[in-house]
């Protein structure tokens, strides 16, 4: 009997209703590079970009960009949040402290930077986890393929699309984000 009435309940639920209801952004909670907490829920409101970065790769100077993208739109509406990972080529073997002292006296980041994660593999933090599987943001998969991959995130902390590492963060995809209204 029991089998029978869930039966008719998935029939008549309509599928939508039944379907997995997918995380946000502001559902994580990360440390930042100097080790406090930072709950990616005080972004409400406003566009994220997030970047897997590294200090000794050859896509290293994306960092000026990101940097003079951030000071162009930074603000209540737009931020940038860098995640260093030494996933790829040992290109990232730093300590937070010797990445943060690298972030700032090479390109002048203001920006936030977290804590040194792992963005693939059987360690993946998280947020990459869900920043890179369908089944976890409900958008698609976007494995991440090297450092300086970027993922755009929403006012409502929902994945929207993301550019290849070598698209760099002046590219018009970019900027046409992050410049439109919702």
């Amino acid at each position: 009997m029991k089998t029978a009435i869930t039966l008719l309940i998935a029939l008549i639920i309509p599928g939508s209703l039944l379907a997995h209801d997918h995380r946000s952004l502001h559902d994580f909670v990360v440390e930042d590079i100097y080790g406090d907490t930072f709950d990616l829920a005080d972004l409400k409101g406003k566009k994220v970009l997030v970047v897997n970065t590294a200090s000794k790769c050859g896509l290293t100077p994306q960092f000026e960009e990101l940097q003079a993208l951030y000071e162009k739109y930074g603000g209540d509406d737009f931020t940038i949040i860098g995640f260093p990972a030494n996933n790829f080529a040992d290109q990232e073997p730093g300590t937070n402290e010797e990445i943060a002292q690298f972030c700032q006296a090479n390109y002048g980041v203001s920006f936030p930077m977290m804590s040194k994660i792992s963005v693939k593999g059987d360690d993946i933090h998280p947020l990459y986890k869900w920043l890179t599987q369908k089944s976890e943001n409900g958008k698609f998969d976007a494995e991440v393929a090297w450092n300086f991959q970027k993922f755009m995130i929403d006012e409502n902390g929902k994945l929207v699309d993301y550019a290849a590492p070598r698209d760099l963060p002046s590219s018009e995809k970019i900027v046409n984000w992050v410049s439109s209204t919702n």
